[in-house]
């Protein structure tokens, strides 16, 4: 099939983007990448409990699925003065190839008998310290490849391989194990990471950044928190996120009970339920091209809303099939939201500082999930887990609610500012 054809076969608002060398280049490789991370979702879990000690196997698996992920954060915040001012594409080398190291490790360690938890969990743990550098160096180069209007689009692109990661990653893991074993897994998932540095080696951006952009010290006082106070805007796009994913948390703890508890069924209902969501939000990521002539704030208080309110019918005791569908419905829905939240970003923060906004964005959000599913288990204990689907989305739509309020509010006040005469009489009102 020639490019030209499959130009032709793509929905109008991706076409342009096969037009940029850099772009096309990356896309497969980031496909790739989270390919793997989708299959490492399954094999990480699966290897710690081959690996554990007797009685000691739901230690091991939570620290290693903690290792996997947390690092993470900790990376973001304390190296961020040495790697803000790294090109993004360079970021991705550092920990493309870091992750391809460590993770290549795994299966190494596995064929020579010396793979300890303990060595496991440090390698798994060292091979996520940059990872939220490297995420955001993906959004801040698609940022310097592309101009503004063709943003949203390549985000969707982005956000469907990471949402049909998460569908065919873990199935494709689960007929891998038997063949090859989880830890070969790992090193596929390695070897995607090696790809994706080679790739992002590639590309070459020149960067047209000016003079007080390029002083980290010149915008918002030399840091995030600065930098955002700056632009509530941006804060107020994470701290939505933030709370999004929070509430989100106790929806992961309570629909596997409901699913044993409520409905007496096992994990492949479970497994169904998961995949229509990924299903969905494939499409629903795939349709956010789509979405840029329309206000994007209003479009994302409206993914968290329509999220919420298709967790409501769980707690209505209604028919499997009715709440089957609420998750695809609701996957639909919430598909969108990722690449939206990323063009808010771009859009909005200096050139020299989006990747360090990004990173710090990510730490922020990795500790959002991870509290929210605390305070699931207690709250499904107490309150049971139809109950507890049901207060989420409830809970989410009111988050909405309030953002709703919070943005009126926020734009009558430049209203009224704009309307307001300047100081000494003139007359003339102020811009």
């Amino acid at each position: 099939m020639t490019s030209s054809t499959m130009t032709r076969l793509l929905p109008r608002p991706y076409r342009p983007l096969l037009a940029h060398a850099g772009f096309r280049r990356l896309l497969p490789a980031l496909a790739a990448s989270d390919l793997g991370d989708g299959m490492s979702a399954v094999a990480v879990a699966w290897l710690a409990i081959v690996i554990s000690p007797p009685g000691r196997s739901a230690w091991v698996v939570g620290a290693a699925l903690a290792a996997y992920a947390l690092p993470g954060a900790a990376g973001a915040l304390l190296f961020g003065r040495r790697l803000r001012r790294l090109p993004p594409a360079r970021l991705m080398v550092v920990d493309g190839r870091l992750r391809a190291l460590l993770l290549g490790a795994v299966p190494l360690a596995w064929a020579l008998g010396v793979l300890h938890p303990a060595l496991y969990v440090a390698l798994l743990a060292g091979s996520s310290v940059l990872h939220a550098w490297g995420s955001a160096g993906r959004y801040s180069l698609i940022a310097q490849l592309l101009p503004t209007e063709q943003r949203l689009a390549a985000n969707a692109l982005v956000a469907t391989s990471a949402s049909a990661s998460i569908v065919v990653g873990p199935a494709l893991a689960g007929l891998l194990t038997v063949v090859i074993g989880p830890a070969w897994i790992i090193g596929l998932d390695a070897l995607s990471f090696a790809l994706l540095a080679v790739q992002a080696g590639r590309i070459r951006v020149v960067a047209e950044v000016d003079g007080a952009e390029a002083d980290g010290t010149a915008v918002a006082g030399g840091s995030v928190p600065g930098l955002l106070r700056r632009q509530p805007e941006l804060l107020g796009v994470l701290a939505l996120t933030w709370f999004f994913n929070l509430l989100y948390g106790p929806v992961e703890v309570a629909l596997p009970l409901h699913v044993v508890d409520d409905l007496g069924s096992g994990a492949g209902l479970l497994g169904l339920y998961w995949s229509v969501f990924g299903a969905g939000a494939v499409l629903g990521a795939l349709a956010a091209g789509a979405l840029r002539g329309l206000p994007r704030w209003l479009v994302t208080l409206g993914i968290v809303a329509g999220w919420g309110l298709v967790l409501v019918p769980f707690g209505l005791d209604v028919p499997v099939g009715v709440s089957l569908a609420c998750m695809g419905v609701g996957g639909v829905i919430y598909g969108p939201f990722t690449a939206l939240s990323f063009t808010l970003f771009q859009d909005r923060t200096p050139t020299a500082w989006l990747t360090t906004v990004l990173a710090f964005r990510g730490a922020a959000l990795l500790t959002a999930g991870p509290v929210g599913t605390a305070l699931g288990g207690p709250l499904t204990a107490v309150m049971g887990p139809r109950l507890v689907l049901a207060a989420s989305g409830l809970a989410t739509v009111a988050l909405a609610a309030v953002a709703a309020a919070l943005l009126w509010c926020a734009a009558n006040r430049r209203r009224t500012a704009n309307r307001r005469p300047r100081s000494g009489g003139s007359g003339v009102v102020g811009a």
